[in-house]
């Protein structure tokens, strides 16, 4: 009895296979899908790898992950201007232009409004008026200090003691102020002293002096000292013969010239004003000089002290 062969014979009638082939565990689930031979094939970390859908989900729809709504990350096309159609961004662009020049003719208006007298606020000062008020009215001024509009130099003279004449002699008047603008012009580093020594000693005395030279407080004295120094220090310069027994300054004033587009009248006539004639003290003098005129120079300690 072949009992192999009838088995054979009971599959095949039954529509089984040989006994060469297995049956199915379950019979109405189908053969497994091939595997994705190229998936296997590529290396671990691929793109490709990894974006490629499997067969299963072609053929059951889209996964319910890629209906998920899109992260905060995604930019949303059509945010802001872009969302606009082309004639409203046009709208929109140039209305933003235009608060942005009114802002700006606005802080130019108060500025001017606070600011000192100057050339734009003669010229266009009623402009400013009517925009400012009544409704931007401004209580506070801004602090800015007064351009000098003049030109000041200093000038001296002096009175020479000349042995056995009978007069004393007089020299011609030099001007301080332009040897100090002499040795500035062209100086990358100038002295601090060429600078500011003159100018602020001369402003120092007309501050603490009225118009008919009066001294108006207790600095006037001070003031006048110290432009007796500066002087006989820059007289000592010049090496005239003699001993200076009195000093004459004065100043010399311009005012600057306005300019062709201005309506504005100034005199740019040269306007003097004349100090009274100062005798020249021992303490007027520099060190060197004073000791030699001084009466108690050989009475001095110091003097004493050389002699020994």
């Amino acid at each position: 009895m072949v009992i192999d062969g009838d088995r054979g014979g009971m599959d095949a009638d039954h529509g089984g296979g040989t006994s060469d082939e297995k049956k199915l565990a379950w019979p109405g689930v189908t053969d497994h899908p091939e595997p994705d031979h190229d998936a296997e094939t590529a290396p671990a970390g691929s793109l490709e790898a990894d974006a490629a859908p499997s067969p299963a989900t072609d053929a059951s729809g889209p996964s319910p992950a890629s209906s998920v709504a899109p992260g905060p990350a995604e930019r949303r096309p059509g945010a802001g201007l872009a969302a606009l159609s082309l004639p409203y961004q046009i709208v929109a662009a140039i209305a933003l232009s235009l608060i942005g020049v009114v802002a700006c003719a606005h802080i130019a208006m108060i500025f001017l409004h606070v600011a000192p007298s100057n050339t734009l606020t003669k010229q266009h000062g009623e402009v400013v008026d009517d925009w400012v008020y009544p409704e931007f009215e401004q209580n506070w001024k801004l602090f800015a200090p007064n351009p000098l509009q003049q030109n000041v130099s200093v000038h001296v003279r002096a009175e020479l003691a000349n042995d056995g004449a009978d007069s004393n002699s007089v020299t011609r008047w030099i001007n301080l102020s332009r040897e100090d603008g002499e040795a500035i012009r062209g100086n990358v580093l100038p002295s601090h002293v060429d600078q500011n020594e003159l100018r602020r000693a001369w402003d120092f005395y007309t501050g603490s002096h009225d118009s008919e030279n009066r001294s108006t407080g207790l600095r006037g004295e001070l003031s006048e000292r110290y432009i007796r120094r500066i002087v006989m220090l820059r007289l000592a310069e010049h090496g005239y013969g003699g001993a200076v027994e009195r000093i004459q300054v004065r100043s010399a004033v311009r005012h600057v010239g306005i300019p062709s587009w201005s309506d504005e009248k100034i005199s740019t006539k040269t306007e003097y004003r004349e100090l009274p004639w100062w005798n020249v003290s021992p303490a007027d003098l520099p060190e060197t000089d004073a000791t030699d005129r001084s009466p108690q120079a050989a009475t001095s300690p110091q003097a004493v002290e050389a002699g020994e």
